[in-house]
């Protein structure tokens, strides 16, 4: 299958799971877009009747061909394309440097939204979507679609002492609005 086959049966597993009747593909110009997959892209859909938050996913984070096949998505309350420069520099690191899975966190540099608290994330499981997203046949190769919870840096530190269990269970424990960028954090 080639490469552009394969971003198409990317948004298709998307399309699949998210039912969305529009999107738009992102690119981050200036960034280190010559060192991913070709075509790497990022997709941007906006709210629909099924579900209310803009959604941002890769697609060809998962061409690499040495790095577990992996693709992620965010969600925000607002429309905000350096969502695209976000998961580019994650894919980047995912492609370039360490191998991301689940429970990782990874390091944002900078606070996910303004005047946000979260300048981190964990890969998550897709649990508002479920196995229907987790898991895809893109090409044949099985690939993990897992999503990005943008957290604080005292959650990580927390998830990297205590688990991911007992983060996941402080989030559904407390009232987590997974895609408010002003939540405050819980530690």
């Amino acid at each position: 299958m080639d490469f552009n086959n394969q971003l198409t049966c990317i948004e298709g597993h998307y399309q699949k799971a998210w039912g969305y009747p529009t999107s738009t593909r992102l690119t981050w110009p200036g960034g280190l877009e010559w060192q991913l997959p070709l075509g790497f892209n990022v997709l941007e859909v906006p709210p629909h009747s099924q579900r209310p938050m803009w959604t941002y996913a890769t697609i060809g984070m998962s061409a690499q061909g040495d790095a577990p096949p992996l693709e992620l998505h965010l969600f925000s309350q607002t429309q905000y394309q350096p969502h695209a420069e976000l998961l580019s520099s994650v894919a980047h690191y995912h492609c370039t440097g360490d191998y991301l899975g689940l429970s990782h966190t990874v390091n944002f540099g900078r606070p996910w939204m303004p005047e946000s608290h979260c300048d981190h994330g964990l890969i998550s499981l897709p649990y508002l979507d479920g196995p229907l997203l987790e898991w895809g046949d893109i090409a044949g190769r099985k690939t993990r679609f897992l999503w990005l919870v943008p957290i604080s840096n005292a959650e990580k530190t927390f998830r990297h002492t205590h688990g991911m269990e007992a983060l996941e269970s402080l989030f559904e424990s407390r009232d987590f609005d997974y895609f408010d960028p002003l939540r405050i954090s819980f530690i």
